[in-house]
C-alpha cells in the first residue's frame, strides 16, 4: 500500500514538473477550473451557465438568467474567493455576462 502512494507522490510530482517545464501549468489550471465550475459553484449556478472562459486572467461567465447574473455580480468577491481557494492567484477578475 505504502509503494503505491510513493509512485503516486512521484507520478504528481513529475507531472507538475513536466506542466511547468513545458511552460503549459497555468493553460492546464485553467482547464481545471472551467471544468470545475459546477463542483465548485453547485448545480444550480452550473447549470444556469451557458459559456465560460478565461481570458487575460479573467473569468467570463455567461449565464441564462438575469436575477442570478445581478446576484453573483454582487458578490464576485466571494466567488472569487472560493475560485482562489482551490486554484490560487489563476484569476484576477470574474465578469459575468
Amino acid at each position: 500500500m505504502k509503494k503505491d502512494r510513493d509512485n503516486s507522490h512521484t507520478f504528481t510530482s513529475a507531472f507538475r514538473q513536466f506542466l511547468q517545464k513545458e511552460k503549459i501549468d497555468t493553460k492546464y489550471r485553467e482547464k481545471l477550473l472551467l471544468q470545475s465550475w459546477s463542483t465548485i459553484m453547485g448545480k444550480p449556478i452550473g447549470s444556469r451557465t451557458s459559456d465560460l472562459f478565461i481570458k487575460n486572467r479573467v473569468l467570463f461567465v455567461k449565464l441564462t438568467s438575469a436575477p442570478l447574473k445581478q446576484e453573483l455580480a454582487n458578490n464576485k468577491d466571494k466567488v472569487k474567493a472560493m475560485l482562489d481557494k482551490d486554484f490560487g492567484d489563476l484569476i484576477d477578475e470574474v465578469r459575468f455576462l
